[in-house]
């Protein structure tokens, strides 16, 4: 992927990649769309995100793997149960000759989903 390419949605961020890339990052963003279905596919930070009152979770395609960004309550939280996946405060990464952790998946974006919620009706209470 050229990096200084501005990406205008997630189908033209998805095209940059080769083709068995492409089927990851189609898969975790199915993925991502069964978990949060009422969530708004964008572009932030360049690349493809999703978004309900704020962002949920991001997703990036890399030549040896798919990064996955569920904010950092959403690797805080999570983790434990990341076992040799390698993961920064902020992201975690699924290599692309393992298949993706569904469940995982999964769970990480309707944790955030709730998270989303809760914020934004504390911020609607102030």
């Amino acid at each position: 992927m050229e990096s200084s390419t501005k990406h205008l949605s997630a189908d033209a961020y998805i095209l940059t990649f080769p083709e068995h890339i492409q089927q990851k990052l189609q898969a975790i963003r199915k993925i991502i769309h069964q978990a949060a279905p009422q969530a708004e596919e964008v572009i932030s930070y360049n690349m493809p995100a999703f978004k309900q009152n704020g962002i949920l979770v991001y997703f990036a395609g890399y030549k040896g793997h798919i990064g996955f960004y569920p904010t950092g309550s959403g690797i805080r939280d999570f983790q434990h149960e990341f076992g040799d996946y390698k993961w920064s405060k902020g992201a975690v990464q699924f290599p692309l000759d393992e298949p993706l952790p569904v469940d995982l998946i999964t769970r990480m974006v309707k944790y955030r989903v709730v998270q989303d919620a809760e914020k934004a009706k504390a911020k609607k209470a102030k």
